[in-house]
């Protein structure tokens, strides 16, 4: 909506068609929302929407990839789901996307392009372990690839986010510290994005300080982050006690 109040034509993209089409209707600005249906998870879905958008409203200026999933994930309850679906989404998903981008920016010699990361992909957090890997993956790979960009002109920047009060936060069954609003966070995007840095984070205090904190030893990082994000920590499955193997026995372990 930020986008749209100042005047750009935003394509807007995902599976949920009636929710696309209800986010164009709200759309207030002298620019405009168009919806083109696609799945992320689908490369070649993504290649038809990069051309329609190129052959119907013109070359795209600007790309945001924003499309995410963040399921939690306790250590005494793996589930294979939760990571093929981070996976498939949050970083897959952004390569599906990124591939023709660059094919059709590099042909121009311009372009700019945003990824979507966040503040959970600095450092281990509780019940991250699939959407954080995705995103700290997203942040290694934007690093890597702004070497190669920049010469050709396309500008690459990395978006890391705190907690923003998006529908699908609020579902979480997790602790959302220095919450901003989705007002808030659209305007420091915006901002960010007619800037020159690379990476656009927010609310500093908190992002900030999530990123020093990954400087420290692990000997007070693991018992400094328990206590500042309240979490159910869980039961010992461990096997009792048991007293050391006679001489000749063996204790093998897999």
């Amino acid at each position: 909506m930020q986008l749209v109040e100042e005047g750009y034509a935003v394509v807007v993209t995902s599976r949920s068609h009636d929710k696309l089409v209800a986010l164009q209707h709200e759309a207030k600005g002298p620019g405009k929302i168009i919806v083109l249906d696609g799945d992320v998870t689908h490369p070649d879905d993504m290649e038809r929407v990069i051309t329609a958008i190129e052959y119907e409203h013109g070359q795209v200026a600007l790309a945001i990839l924003n499309a995410g999933v963040a399921i939690p994930v306790r250590g005494d309850d793996l589930q294979h789901d939760a990571f093929d679906k981070s996976v498939a989404v949050n970083l897959q998903g952004v390569v599906n996307c990124l591939v023709p981008l660059v094919e059709h920016m590099k042909a121009r010699g311009q372009g700019q392009i945003a990824i979507v990361s966040s503040v959970a992909g600095y450092g281990g957090l509780p019940m991250s372990a699939a959407y954080g890997a995705t995103k700290a993956a997203l942040i290694h790979m934007a690093e890597s690839l702004k070497f190669d960009l920049d010469p050709i002109g396309i500008r690459l920047q990395l978006i890391c986010p705190g907690f923003v009060d998006t529908r699908g936060s609020a579902k979480g069954d997790y602790p959302r510290p220095a919450l901003v609003s989705t007002e808030t966070a659209a305007a420091r995007i915006s901002q960010g994005l007619k800037s020159g840095r690379f990476e656009i984070t927010f609310p500093k205090r908190f992002t900030y300080l999530v990123k020093l904190l990954t400087f420290l030893p692990y000997g007070v990082y693991f018992p400094l982050l328990s206590w500042l994000v309240p979490w159910r920590a869980p039961r010992s499955t461990a096997p009792k006690h048991e007293e050391s193997p006679s001489k000749g026995q063996s204790r093998q372990a897999v």
